[in-house]
């Protein structure tokens, strides 16, 4: 039998599956979420725009924990701050003055923040934002589109659909655990459709205590859309909170809600604003979060200095380093160099998105090629070195060098995908199909 070029990762992965229910900590980490298994699944050192997995191979990194890298893997600047904190402690008796000198900086920063909580993620500041909502509002119900997490308040939603169909609002996502007395507590709407967003506001009539959203993801919204859902918020005293623990910090050093010129009451962070160290933040108006001093929001680990220290560093370099115009130089060469490779092949397809976030997107004659024929060009692109979803998330760290050779991989692999659409997918398709954890409601 040959030994796989990845067999150390399928080694772990088999002993996690005795160790860790689900194999991985992050559903997107799984497997399954690449080309399995072709894909490495286990790193063993990371730097700049690159990893090396536990087997040896080094790949250029186009998913970057899922954008929570920025600056580029183990950056200096930001670790070198974080082993000096770490030499001072990491966990106080007391406070750490850190916690101010973040606040001061991320209210000079994102245009919704005069007063700042803190997390250690993502799914917790989406929780927190809610929790604030509610106790500011006295109302229970919150309208939401988007993906926010894994806590109760937004899992409960998928009570609404009949399991039995497989229709749940976020597909893949099934709310075993999820207390069902939450049922009717979180109501999603389509993301661009405001009907459907002003009757569920009629339909709950002075019960909604805030909008939760996505800003946007490959796609700016509609012109006046988030300014008219802002506009409904208000009207039915309802708090309008965006999430940006995806969109922050690359569109513009004040995220997408700066980008787009739309302040929202609340605004969730994570993810990109420490570069790979945990942390997270719930920022808004003094309105909206001022009356959380008087809610039970607390945790130990909210005090921790390294994570503090991280996202002081990380967001500081962002500035100097000129990050957003970088962002916009990088994304457009690697939106020509993989369009120049999909000319060059002649296959049927495009590069789509904002800058931050270019999408290869094929145009296929029969949509149920669409997952069978991503994971082609996945695992053709891992082949040669290249780790990527069909979204390709630069860090500051990604070079023109870097854009060359995934531009090169990306001809190859799409010479496959080519032969794959004319009849021969069966015999190239080495992985099994890709299964994406859940689907977003935002573009």
């Amino acid at each position: 039998m040959t030994q796989s070029r990845v067999q150390r990762s399928l080694d772990l992965y088999g002993k996690a599956d005795r160790l860790i229910p689900g194999r991985t900590q992050l559903i997107s980490r799984r497997a399954s979420s690449f080309a399995h298994p072709i894909s490495p699944i286990y790193a063993a050192h990371a730097k700049g725009s690159r990893f090396t997995d536990v087997d040896g191979n080094e790949y250029i990194d186009w998913v970057n924990a899922v954008t929570a890298i920025i600056l580029g893997h183990a950056d200096d600047v930001v670790d070198a701050a974080v082993k000096a904190q770490i030499d001072k402690g990491s966990l106080y008796s007391l406070n750490s003055p850190l916690e101010v000198e973040l606040a001061e900086i991320l209210v000079d920063t994102i245009p919704s923040a005069e007063m700042v909580r803190y997390t250690k993620g993502g799914g917790e500041a989406c929780a927190v934002a809610v929790r604030i909502a509610r106790g500011t509002t006295g109302k229970d119900k919150v309208l939401f589109s988007g993906y926010h997490g894994w806590h109760d308040w937004y899992q409960s939603a998928n009570y609404l659909a009949d399991p039995e169909t497989d229709e749940f609002p976020f597909a893949g996502i099934e709310p075993i655990g999820v207390p069902r007395a939450l049922a009717g507590t979180a109501l999603p709407f389509t993301y661009g459709d405001l009907d459907s967003l002003e009757q569920l506001f009629a339909e709950h009539k002075g019960e909604i205590a805030a909008v939760m959203m996505e800003a946007m993801r490959s796609e700016p919204p509609p012109p006046g859309y988030l300014e008219a859902v802002k506009e409904m918020c208000h009207a039915n005293d309802a708090l309008f909170i965006l999430d940006e623990v995806s969109s922050g910090w690359r569109l513009s050093l004040g995220s997408a809600q700066e980008w787009l010129g739309v302040t929202p009451d609340m605004s969730t962070f994570a993810k990109s604003m420490s570069n790979g160290y945990a942390m997270g933040c719930v920022v808004g108006s003094r309105a909206a979060m001022e009356p959380a001093a008087r809610m039970f929001v607390s945790s130990s680990y909210w005090s921790e200095a390294v994570g503090l220290a991280a996202s002081v560093a990380t967001i500081t370099e962002l500035k100097r380093r000129d990050g957003p115009v970088r962002f916009k130089e990088i994304g457009e060469k690697v939106k020509a160099a993989l369009q120049g490779a999909i000319d060059a092949v002649g296959v049927k397809a495009s590069v789509t998105g904002v800058h931050t976030l270019p999408t290869l997107v094929f145009d296929l004659p029969d949509p149920a090629l669409k997952k069978p024929i991503e994971t082609l060009f996945i695992q053709e692109m891992v082949k040669r070195g290249v780790f990527c979803h069909m979204t390709f998330t630069a860090t500051l760290a990604h070079t023109d060098e870097d854009i060359a050779i995934t531009a090169a991989a990306a001809a190859e692999s799409l010479e496959v995908v080519k032969r794959g659409l004319a009849g021969e997918l069966d015999s190239l398709l080495e992985a099994e199909t890709q299964r994406e954890p859940f689907r977003r409601l935002v573009r």
